[in-house]
């Protein structure tokens, strides 16, 4: 079938759909990281440390939606790899209407729970106002972002990656001009950022839905695929909470690692945040690499090429140890210079901390990228709750060493406990490829 992967080149085929997904990635850090720049810029360190908390509780739900459209998309690649183009459509209504019950009931929850959230996470008493107003107008459009995400996942499952990614930059072209005229010209604060983000997520998700009705539109459901099949329900919600709890439980985690390097003051919360927007970018090749991995495994799960299916996962995890040991190099050079282009040269406790933080997590990146490797892996193959396994083990880990250690080690602290907890979950993952394989499974 015209635009699979079951056959062809791996290493090619993992190249070309990772790099597309990689300035995906990246454009989508930019959205935080354009908002962080205006804000420190028109709004001072205060409001900066704001967007930095806000950006940490808003990552969660954030990553519930697009974790739950990961975990559809798997469904979706792997009825395009066997040519179910009936089943395709039935699943695009039931993901749609699922998720937009569940997007819906969520922020709704978190509306009621904020206040208590961010006390729970020992946010300073003076950010907490500016925190509540860009949480306010970013979770109350979170339909925004879902339905992007889910028509994302869709033009990813079928191999075009490169689609999204272009919408995704007309986004993020949008969101920088509105940054400017909401927060700079109308003087909005930290909310005119948070409308700036949600108006450009919902242009992202129109353009993407517009593309797929022009591409290819016996891929959207017509009035005949209209219904909720209990087998095909039961799927989606396996494995759409399954890749959500998989990120947020990582999220949660991160909640709590905010919460102790929220004990460190303003001036550890502005570095750790300027620390997250680098980090981000870094990630960013990590996730990529995992996406296009699992993509392309779920295609050929779905097709039932196994010796192809083993193939894949070796090239891909070759790719992810070379690009992991370069990041690490990489991430000891620019530490520095990173750090000072979001706190400035001036606020030098902060410049401290954020280049202690970069150069300790330097060490364990290639962690990092072998860990997304075995999460595209284990989705590709139907393994879905592998990942959560995996994940509930690094990130508990993370969250206790980090309030052990950030008090003697400030943010290196924070950073050596992410360290150990990406060891910890590598040494499941392999142990658990072994004993599957052992079983037959894979």
């Amino acid at each position: 079938m015209k635009g699979t992967l079951l056959e062809g080149n791996i290493r090619r085929q993992l190249v070309a759909l990772a790099l597309p997904l990689l300035v995906g990635n990246v454009l989508q850090q930019l959205y935080n990281t354009v908002d962080s720049l205006i804000i420190r810029t028109y709004l001072g360190t205060e409001a900066f440390s704001s967007v930095g908390i806000a950006g940490t509780v808003m990552n969660l739900f954030i990553f519930v939606l697009s974790g739950f459209c990961t975990g559809i998309s798997v469904i979706f690649a792997q009825m395009y790899g066997r040519g179910d183009r009936r089943g395709f459509r039935r699943e695009v209504f039931v993901a749609t209407s699922l998720g937009a019950g569940i997007t819906v009931l969520l922020s709704g929850v978190f509306m009621l729970l904020m206040r208590p959230v961010l006390h729970l996470i020992n946010s300073p008493a003076e950010l907490i106002p500016q925190v509540e107003a860009y949480l306010t107008v970013i979770i109350g459009g979170m339909l925004c972002t879902f339905f992007y995400n889910l028509c994302s996942g869709m033009l990813n499952a079928i191999g075009d990656t490169r689609a999204a990614t272009f919408f995704l930059f007309v986004s993020v072209c949008a969101n920088t001009a509105l940054d400017v005229l909401f927060v700079g010209a109308f003087a909005l604060g930290v909310a005119g950022a948070a409308w700036a983000t949600v108006l450009s997520q919902l242009l992202s998700a129109l353009c993407c839905l517009g593309y797929i009705l022009r591409r290819d539109r016996e891929l959207i459901c017509t009035r005949r695929d209209l219904g909720f099949e209990h087998s095909l329900v039961k799927r989606t919600l396996t494995y759409g909470f399954s890749s959500a709890l998989h990120m947020s439980s990582l999220y949660i985690g991160k909640i709590f690692v905010q919460g102790a390097v929220n004990t460190l003051g303003t001036q550890g919360i502005a570095a750790y945040t300027a620390t997250m927007r680098i980090e981000g970018f870094a990630n960013s090749f990590a996730t990529s690499h995992g996406q296009a991995a699992s993509v392309f495994l779920s295609q050929n799960h779905g097709a039932g090429n196994r010796a192809r299916v083993n193939a894949g996962f070796r090239r891909a995890m070759e790719l992810a140890l070379g690009m992991g040991a370069a990041l690490s190099v990489l991430m000891f050079l620019i530490a520095r210079p990173g750090v000072t282009l979001f706190v400035g040269r001036n606020e030098a406790q902060a410049l401290q901390y954020g280049v202690e933080y970069l150069c300790q997590i330097a060490l364990f990146y290639t962690l990092c990228f072998t860990g997304n490797t075995f999460v595209g892996f284990f989705r590709g193959v139907g393994q879905i709750y592998v990942p959560v396994t995996a994940t509930i083990l690094h990130i508990s880990v993370r969250a206790i060493c980090s309030y052990l250690w950030v008090g003697s080690l400030g943010l290196r602290g924070v950073a050596l406990a992410t360290g150990v907890g990406w060891m910890v979950m590598t040494c499941y993952q392999i142990s658990t490829v072994l004993l599957l394989r052992r079983r037959g499974k894979i």
